[in-house]
C-alpha cells in the first residue's frame, strides 16, 4: 500500500477513525490515501480539510466532474499513479463516461470533452507546469466560457493542492487500491432480491 506502516483503523483517534468508517460505508473499501495519511493525524486532518473544502463545495460554477477532471488531467502530467487511477475512477461515475478518465490521463487535448472543460484544463495545465507565466490573458480566457474570478481561484487552488496529493502519494509509494480500476466501468452489481 506504502512505504511507510499504516496504523491500525481501531488505534486512531475518533474523529479520523469515523470519518474512515464512513467512507468505508460508501464505497465498500477504504482508500489506501485515507490510512497513508492517518499515521499524522493532524496532517491528515489538515489534508482532509482542505480537500473538503475544494472538492466538496456547494459554491462556484465548477461540477464534481470538472473538478475531477482537473485533478485527473494534472495528476497525469504529475505521474501520480494513485490519483490518476482513484480520481479517475470517481470522474467516470460523475461524468457516467467510462473512457472520459483514460483519454485525460493520456492526452485531455483529444479528448470527448466540451470547450469550456478544454479551456478549464489549458488553464489547470498551465498552473501545473508553469504558474509563473500566468497573466490576465489566462483570466480573460475563461471568462466567456463562464467562469468567474472565484471559480478560476478554484481551479488554480485544486490544481495546487493535487499538486502537494501527488507529491506525497508518488515519494510514499502510495498504491490505488484494486476496486478503483473498475469503478465506472462496469456496472454496479445489483443486491439479489
Amino acid at each position: 500500500m506504502s512505504r511507510y506502516p499504516v496504523p491500525d483503523l481501531n488505534t486512531l483517534p475518533e474523529d479520523i477513525r469515523a470519518r474512515i468508517l464512513e467512507v468505508q460505508e460508501k464505497a465498500g473499501f477504504i482508500p489506501n490515501v485515507f490510512l497513508a495519511f492517518a499515521r499524522r493525524p493532524a496532517e491528515w486532518r489538515a489534508f482532509f480539510a482542505y480537500h473538503d473544502a475544494l472538492m466538496l463545495k456547494e459554491e462556484g460554477s465548477l461540477t464534481k466532474g470538472e473538478r475531477e477532471m482537473i485533478v485527473t488531467t494534472t495528476s497525469a502530467a504529475n505521474q501520480c499513479l494513485y490519483c490518476v487511477v482513484a480520481h479517475g475512477a470517481i470522474l467516470r461515475i460523475y461524468e457516467k463516461k467510462p473512457l472520459i478518465a483514460d483519454q485525460l490521463a493520456v492526452n485531455y487535448r483529444k479528448a470527448d470533452i466540451s470547450p469550456r472543460e478544454r479551456a478549464m484544463l489549458d488553464f489547470a495545465m498551465k498552473v501545473c507546469q508553469n504558474a509563473h507565466e500566468i497573466d490576465d490573458t489566462d483570466f480573460e480566457a475563461l471568462h466567456p466560457h463562464g467562469f468567474d474570478d472565484e471559480d478560476i481561484w478554484d481551479i488554480a487552488a485544486i490544481t495546487a493542492f493535487f499538486g502537494l496529493s501527488n507529491r506525497m502519494a508518488s515519494f510514499a509509494g502510495m498504491q490505488p487500491n484494486p476496486e478503483f480500476y473498475l469503478m465506472g466501468r462496469v456496472p454496479k452489481a445489483k443486491p439479489a432480491a
